[in-house]
C-alpha cells in the first residue's frame, strides 16, 4: 500500500537464514506447513563476464567492489534483518541476490541498507543505493521523481489474514460488520471500508497480528505478500484468505537515467524466473505461509 506502515524492526521472528555466499546452500530451520522439511533456498552462480560500461551505477559498483542495495528490514519472509546476527532474509532479499549474481556480484559483495519508505526515491536518485528491492510498487508518481523500475517481479494485492479456525471470513465480501485491523494511515483503510468492515487501526501491522492471535479482531488487511509473511511466521495459526482486491506491482527501483542497468535487471529477473529460481525462492520464504506461488508477472520493458 502506498502509505503502508510496516512492522517494528525489533520484532522477534523466526527469520530464514539467508544464503551467506554464492554457491552455499541456504538451509532454513523451518518446516513446511505440512510438517515436512522446508524447501531449500536456491543458489546463484555469479557471472564473470559481465560488462555494463554504459551503466554509471554498475561502473561505480565495480570500482568499489560492492553493490549497494536498499531493502526493508522489518517484513518477515519478505525483507527482514535479524537484529542479533544482521543477516538478511526473505523473498525480496533473494530477488536482490539473484540480480546481483547476474551483475557479477556474489552475496558477500552486497551491502544492504535499510531505507525508510519515505526516503526511497531520494536514496535511489542520490546514489545512496544502486537499486532497491522492498515491496516497492511501480507508480507514475515515483517515475516522476526520477525512479525507473525493473520488473514487475511480483503482483501483490490487498487481502485478509485470519485465524486458521476462522470459517466466517473467506474474502472481502464477507467482512461486513467484522472487526478488521490495519495500519494507521494505510490506503488499506478506505479499501476495506467499502465492504462494510469495522476498522481498527494501530501504528504497526505487528500489533494488528497480536490482536488477531488473541481474537480481539477478526482479521488483518494489507498487501497479501506481507500477510503471507505473518502466516509463515505463525504456521498453523493464521491463514490468508480470499482473492486480492487491489493490485500492487512490485518493481526493482533504480535511477531513471540508467537504462543499461534497467535492462540488465530485467534480463536477470527473466533468467531466474525461467530457470526456476524465482519459484524456489518463493517456496522457501513466502511459500511457508501455505499459500501457493502466484503466477510470475510479465516483465514491463518500459516500467521506467
Amino acid at each position: 500500500m502506498k502509505a503502508r506502515r510496516t512492522v517494528a524492526a525489533a520484532l522477534s521472528v523466526l527469520a530464514l537464514t539467508a544464503v551467506a555466499a554464492c554457491g552455499k546452500d541456504g538451509s532454513p530451520a523451518e518446516t513446511a506447513p505440512n510438517g515436512s522439511a522446508a524447501p531449500q533456498l536456491p543458489t546463484y552462480t555469479v557471472k564473470t563476464d559481465v560488462k555494463l560500461d554504459g551503466s554509471p551505477a554498475w561502473t561505480e559498483a565495480k570500482k568499489r567492489g560492492k553493490l549497494k542495495i536498499g531493502a526493508k528490514a522489518d517484513q518477515p519472509y519478505l525483507g527482514f534483518e535479524d537484529v542479533q546476527t544482521t543477516k538478511r532474509s526473505g523473498f525480496d532479499i533473494e530477488i536482490a541476490k539473484m540480480i546481483a549474481a547476474d551483475l557479477g556480484f556474489s552475496a558477500d559483495q552486497i551491502e544492504f541498507s535499510t531505507i525508510a519508505s519515505a526516503n526511497r526515491e531520494t536514496a535511489i536518485t542520490g546514489g545512496q543505493v544502486d537499486y532497491y528491492v522492498g515491496t516497492y510498487s511501480i507508480t507514475q508518481g515515483r517515475k516522476d521523481k526520477g525512479v525507473a523500475f525493473g520488473g514487475p517481479y511480483y503482483i501483490a494485492g490487498q487481502s485478509l489474514l485470519v485465524n486458521k479456525d476462522n470459517t466466517d471470513i473467506t474474502g472481502s465480501d464477507t467482512v461486513k460488520d467484522k472487526s478488521v485491523c490495519t495500519a494507521t494511515g494505510s490506503t488499506s483503510i478506505a479499501n476495506i471500508q467499502k465492504y462494510g468492515a469495522k476498522v481498527t487501526q494501530f501504528d504497526t501491522y505487528s500489533l494488528c497480528v497480536e490482536k488477531l492471535l488473541t481474537k480481539e479482531v477478526d482479521a488483518v488487511t494489507t498487501d497479501d505478500s506481507i500477510l503471507k509473511g505473518y502466516a509463515a511466521k505463525n504456521q498453523g495459526k493464521l491463514k490468508v484468505v480470499g482473492n486480492p482486491f487491489s493490485e500492487e506491482r512490485y518493481g526493482v527501483g533504480l535511477n531513471k537515467g540508467d537504462a543499461v542497468l534497467q535492462k540488465a535487471i530485467n534480463d536477470a529477473l527473466k533468467a531466474h524466473e525461467d530457470n526456476g529460481d524465482w519459484k524456489k525462492a518463493y517456496d522457501a520464504t513466502l511459500g511457508l505461509s501455505g499459500s501457493a506461488a502466484p503466477s510470475i508477472p510479465a516483465l514491463d520493458p518500459i516500467a521506467g
